[in-house]
């Protein structure tokens, strides 16, 4: 059976960014992608350098065209089920479709997956909500938005940043109360705080048109900001694996990619637990892939 020198798992910005560093320091990759990307939902991505406000899907297909220059890259679409660690020290990559592929390296860049403490805003998520103004500011700018966030650190550092966006802002706290010192700094923006639980959104394909709450009232908006109340790695192969895993859900590295287990290595959202841009992930990317070559070539010179 062929032995890979890394499997790269996600086809994201890390996980494509990965192959294509490795790809061209000419080592036997395998990529695999199971097309459950957390930007899927968006009509357009921003902030990438020469593809700003291109569409997700062709942001992934002009990476994957890309890879097509390398011949020592095969991609396969389909989903990693397990990774085993052989007897000598390799790994076995178990998929959907009942094949296994061995190889000396794992890269894992599978991203991170949201949840939402009101599960109606992911019917408006992508379209006129969003989770990173850096990413989707720009379009909403001086429009009626709307802030969705529970904690009140999160609440005053997402208000603030996109107050930056527009001036006309109103956050929502679904029943949760800020201190009088947070109102205050809110309130001296003129930005109205609304802590009464949300009892529907209302709009149409996608697009928010105004907030019904428990209380009978009713606001207009036409888009906002969510911080969601946590993110979650949709799988479990660091932890299987036995790499050193944070409090907060973040993997320990070593700064490039490198975890606690030996030839194991992660990129991107799946190393943070958080969300990232993809001109960041796509440098993560290159970055632990950079590590995983350097560590081929030391241990084979």
């Amino acid at each position: 059976m062929k032995v890979f020198d890394c499997v790269v798992i996600g086809g994201g910005p890390a996980g494509l960014s990965a192959s294509l560093t490795l790809g061209r320091a000419r080592r036997e990759i395998a990529l695999f992608d199971d097309g459950t990307n957390r930007n899927k939902v968006t009509n357009q991505s921003h902030g990438f350098i020469t593809r700003d406000g291109i569409k997700p899907q062709e942001f992934k297909d002009i990476g994957l065209r890309e890879l097509e220059n390398y011949p020592s890259i095969s991609f396969f679409q389909t989903k990693v089920l397990e990774i085993i660690r052989d007897r000598e020290k390799k790994f076995i990559v178990k998929t959907t479709n009942g094949r296994k592929y061995v190889t000396e390296k794992i890269l894992l860049a599978t991203g991170i997956q949201e949840v939402f403490f009101i599960p109606s805003i992911r019917k408006y998520y992508g379209k006129s909500i969003f989770n990173c103004p850096y990413c989707d500011g720009w379009e909403l700018r001086e429009k009626p938005l709307i802030i969705f966030a529970e904690k009140e650190d999160q609440i005053l550092h997402m208000t603030k940043l996109v107050y930056n966006w527009s001036k006309d802002l109103v956050v929502s706290t679904n029943g949760v109360e800020i201190s009088k010192e947070g109102v205050q700094e809110l309130q001296k923006r003129n930005i109205k705080i609304k802590s009464e639980p949300i009892k529907n959104l209302v709009g149409d394909g996608g697009y928010l048109q105004k907030i019904e709450f428990v209380s009978g009232e009713t606001i207009l908006r036409s888009g906002g900001f969510v911080i969601p109340s946590s993110f979650y790695r949709p799988n479990q192969f660091a932890e299987k694996l036995g790499c050193e895993v944070e409090e907060n859900g973040a993997v320990v590295t070593d700064g490039f990619g490198r975890t606690t287990q030996k030839n194991i290595y992660i990129a991107g959202e799946t190393e943070k637990s958080a969300p990232s841009s993809l001109m960041i992930s796509a440098a993560d990317g290159s970055k632990a892939a950079i590590s995983v070559n350097t560590d081929l070539t030391m241990e084979r010179f």
